[in-house]
């Protein structure tokens, strides 16, 4: 990893990219250089005034990232952030936000009060920073003070579906036909049970090596809250694990295929000559209503699923159309510098080919007597 210069962190922080990877790599390299405190946060929000909009989010993780993580080792990143913070939701604000942008950043302060990141009357003045967004004073009395509350209610509605306190990953939902009415229970028991979630979040590693020497960074920051891209290995797991969805569940398809026709029709009770074939007709309809329940869950929750993998799939799209159009940016620029190198490397050929060549000047010293030497001298003065 290369040494601490300004201009390359300006360098770093322009490749930076919304995926976790990208934001923790540079995140490590930042707390390694921690001695540069200073010039880093300052330049980290010089920069944040000329990205766009939708990369301040993207900026604002990496912020979280470090702090969170460079506790262990000092105080250093915590003090300087808490210096430009308020200056930083204030600049987000005013860049017309998404309301999905302002949900993230929510709940980021979120998360910064229940660890103790910053003290409350900070975290509230960073909130009320956010949430004004050139409201009228009354509109923006009332936003200031929800923001928590609605962050809170995301998190509610995130934590029945496999979601914790970090935000890596999409929610995923239960194939069992009780998953429904157990996430909805699960949403609605409260604060108690919603708590203590968020207190012991799933941490997890990663090892990185800075200099030869191997660090482990843990990821603390809610990095992947709805609308950001997924990991290509978190959208290739969703993918497999519809393979083995409802839809293609061909067993069950052929048992209902198979259910004998006198469940499904009304002149089957004209025929029922008795109390025992009603029983054995109220037996065969009720298992067919407990197939069909189950399956039509199943498909219910495959709907979601697919509802789900679609906007993580546009997600993922927008990401790779802006690092494609990096990529191609930077590919233009380098090859704007090619094209200006082989320029003077052309004019350095033509200039040595136009060099005269001292092997075919004339000899300057023919026909004439070599000069005197020291001694000669010496010996002609003293005749």
């Amino acid at each position: 990893m290369s040494s601490f210069t300004e201009s390359g962190l300006v360098k770093k922080l322009s490749e930076l990219n919304p995926s976790q990877q990208s934001i923790q790599t540079l995140s490590l390299w930042l707390i390694h250089h921690r001695k540069h405190h200073s010039i880093i946060v300052k330049t980290w929000l010089k920069e944040l005034h000329r990205v766009s909009s939708s990369k301040k989010l993207t900026f604002m993780y990496l912020a979280n990232d470090v702090i969170q993580n460079s506790k262990k080792k000092g105080p250093e990143f915590g003090k300087e952030y808490e210096n430009v913070l308020l200056k930083a939701f204030k600049l987000i604000a005013g860049s017309g936000p998404e309301e999905k942008t302002i949900h993230s950043l929510n709940r980021i302060l979120n998360i910064w009060g229940e660890r103790g990141v910053y003290d409350e009357p900070r975290i509230k003045e960073y909130s009320a920073a956010l949430n004004q967004r050139e409201k009228s004073p009354a509109a923006t009395a009332t936003a200031a003070t929800p923001s928590k509350k609605n962050g809170e209610e995301k998190r509610e509605k995130r934590k029945p579906e496999g979601g914790d306190s970090n935000g890596h990953g999409h929610k995923k939902k239960s194939k069992s036909s009780s998953s429904s009415s157990s996430s909805s229970a699960t949403a609605n028991s409260g604060s108690s049970s919603a708590a203590p979630v968020e207190k012991k979040p799933a941490k997890s590693e990663v090892t990185i090596e800075v200099n030869g020497k191997v660090e482990t960074h843990v990821t603390l920051s809610p990095h992947q809250p709805d609308g950001d891209p997924p990991e290509p290995e978190e959208l290739i797991r969703v993918i497999q694990e519809l393979e083995n969805s409802a839809s293609s569940d061909a067993a069950v398809r052929e048992r209902i295929a198979n259910l004998p026709p006198e469940v499904s029709e009304l002149s089957a009770l004209a025929k029922l000559e008795d109390k025992e074939a009603a029983m054995r007709l109220a037996v065969k309809v009720n298992d067919a209503i407990k197939i069909l329940n189950d399956y039509n869950a199943r498909l219910a929750s495959e709907m979601d699923d697919r509802k789900k993998l679609t906007t993580m799939l546009k997600d993922f799209q927008r990401e790779q159309q802006e690092l494609l159009a990096q990529a191609e940016q930077r590919l233009e620029e380098y090859t704007s510098k090619l094209s200006k190198i082989k320029e003077v490397q052309r004019e350095v050929r033509n200039h040595m080919n136009n060099l005269p060549d001292l092997t075919a000047l004339p000899d300057v010293t023919g026909g004439l007597a070599p000069l005197p030497s020291a001694g000669d001298l010496f010996n002609i003065h003293h005749h």
